[in-house]
């Protein structure tokens, strides 16, 4: 089974141009399952991915569920074994999938938390009161709800993707796919104020037109790029302050897609600066709307008067 992992690996990676990060949680999963296999048949010195069957599967299901494995670990761990059998039935390795028949874990529902518009002004404000200022943070606050980016798409920004004078940004998103998308001028404003006060060979000016070298917009302090760990550290420290907790940086996504649809903005734009590739996926961001705007009403409306279950009246007549 080592040498099928390893040509997945390869196909991940040069045909599906998929991120290292996805690579690596393909493979961690795959050799739990080879590591399970293992102990189910101490005898068998090499695992023949041929020889696993759907029963196979169901055992090592179980096993995690023994462990209280969660049911979206559980659900991505099958994932991950279906598009390992599909890659080996079309190399010719294997006759059947044995993941196939098996149904995905059902899935908790649970929508993703949203920070209130007030609540988001205030995040983006709390670098500046800080003495002296983080002007970096600041940048990073405002970039991530200015643009809906993922963590990894922001870390990725270099200076020559900035388009100040067109109010865009490139972005390299997962799957090596690439979009540009909006950016406001507050957001530009404070990314131009973190690299006025870089040391002075860092410094650029985001109107001018002239050819800027590849170099990363978010540093750490040694000057390399700022990690993907590092800005849910910062995010986190800073939306520790607010009355509902910590929050990670795709909490600034999930509410940069959310308030823009309560401001009108249409679903097919939001997907493209999302870079979702499916509308449905996009889809979510309106029960997130209708949920926040029915919790408002129950709360605030001096007759609401009704049970938090109730949410529509439907086909009333005169």
């Amino acid at each position: 089974m080592d040498n099928a992992i390893r040509a997945f690996m390869t196909f991940l990676e040069l045909e599906r141009h998929a991120s290292h990060e996805t690579v690596r949680n393909y493979v961690s999963d795959l050799r739990q399952f080879q590591a399970f296999m293992r102990a189910e048949h101490p005898g068998v010195p090499t695992l023949d991915p041929a020889t696993v069957n759907t029963e196979s599967i169901r055992a090592y299901l179980y096993w995690l569920d023994r462990k209280r494995e969660k049911s979206t670990s559980m659900a991505r761990k099958l994932a991950s074994l279906r598009s390992f059998y599909r890659y080996l039935q079309r190399e010719g390795m294997v006759g059947l999938n044995p993941a196939e028949a098996i149904r995905t874990p059902k899935q908790p529902k649970h929508l993703p938390r949203v920070l209130t518009k007030d609540d988001a002004a205030a995040l983006m404000e709390f670098p500046t009161d800080q003495a002296g200022g983080s002007h970096r943070d600041r940048a990073l606050l405002e970039t991530l709800y200015s643009t809906g980016a993922r963590v990894s798409e922001l870390v990725g920004i270099n200076l020559e993707d900035l388009r100040a004078s067109e109010g865009l940004v490139h972005l390299r998103g997962k799957g090596r796919k690439e979009r540009i998308v909006p950016i406001g001028d507050v957001a530009l404003r404070a990314i131009q104020a973190y690299l006025d006060q870089r040391p002075l060979m860092d410094s650029r000016d985001l109107t001018t037109k002239r050819q800027r070298v590849s170099s990363p917009v978010f540093r750490n302090s040694r000057g390399g790029r700022l990690t993907t760990r590092s800005v849910a550290r910062i995010v986190a420290r800073y939306s520790n302050r607010l009355a509902g907790g910590s929050v990670s940086p795709h909490t600034l996504r999930h509410s940069f897609a959310t308030h823009l649809l309560d401001e009108g903005a249409d679903l097919r734009s939001i997907q493209e600066m999302l870079g979702h590739v499916s509308l449905s996926t996009t889809q979510k961001y309106t029960h997130l709307a209708t949920d926040q705007l029915l919790a408002v009403y129950d709360k605030s409306h001096p007759r609401a008067g009704r049970p938090t279950s109730v949410r529509v009246v439907k086909d009333v007549k005169p």
